[in-house]
């Protein structure tokens, strides 16, 4: 992740170079080859490779099509990049705690982008029609 250089901290992740990290982990988890999952997809290898890394944003029928390749649902892929994104957050709060700390500052509701931070009381539950992924913004 790189680093937001007004702040000193790491930026806010891109949802494509989440979701790529998620598809290029499980194709490496299962052994199989960026050709093999290409043509099992029937996405390019030069375009699945390119959303792997990240410089891509793949519509959801690319991503649909390189999940089940995987023998992955939508689904799946969705709430793995969540779980990713939800763990570099906290270290990003983290970061920023101890920043604001050895500054002599303090915490507000706000973060320094000016963006509001919102916190689960406890663990998130699917509660979608199908028991799957809610997104919400």
């Amino acid at each position: 992740m790189s680093q937001d250089l007004s702040q000193g901290l790491p930026r806010e992740p891109l949802w494509r170079d989440l979701v790529g990290e998620v598809l290029r982990r499980e194709r490496r988890s299962q052994g199989r080859t960026l050709k093999d999952v290409s043509e099992a997809s029937r996405i390019s290898m030069a375009y699945l490779s390119e959303v792997e890394r990240g410089r891509k944003e793949a519509s959801s029928e690319v991503l649909a099509a390189a999940a089940q390749a995987l023998g992955l649902s939508l689904a799946d892929v969705l709430a793995l990049a969540g779980e990713r994104l939800v763990s570099l957050a906290a270290a990003r709060t983290r970061s920023r705690s101890r920043s604001l700390g050895a500054a002599g500052g303090h915490r507000s509701a706000r973060t320094a982008g000016g963006h509001r931070s919102v916190r689960a009381a406890g663990p998130v539950r699917p509660t979608g029609p199908m028991g799957g992924v809610l997104l919400a913004a």
